[in-house]
């Protein structure tokens, strides 16, 4: 377990707000939570674009932003670690 893993993200604001648009940093396989897709199965690829739709919280500790795909047509839970923000960097 890293250091990161152990600080209590939900005592700050969440990172992403909804309707914010964000890339996936690393590819996402189905662990059992997509419906109609095979458990191992790619279901978002590195890169690929979408929207915060939703934003929840797993153990009271993190943050679980459901994130659309559209190309992919998949939503998908996601961690802060494995976006990032296009909004922001547009940013002034």
């Amino acid at each position: 377990m890293s250091t990161d893993d152990r600080e209590i993200e939900i005592y700050g604001p969440p990172a992403f707000g909804p309707g914010e648009k964000v890339r996936c940093l690393k590819h996402i396989r189905n662990d059992g939570t997509v419906p109609g897709r095979e458990i191992g199965e790619r279901v978002v690829s590195k890169g690929e674009v979408g929207y915060v739709r939703d934003i929840g919280t797993f153990l009271n500790q993190f943050y679980i932003y459901a994130v659309e795909f559209v190309d992919s047509r998949s939503i998908v839970g996601m961690r802060v670690h494995e976006l990032t923000s296009l909004d922001k960097e547009s940013a002034p």
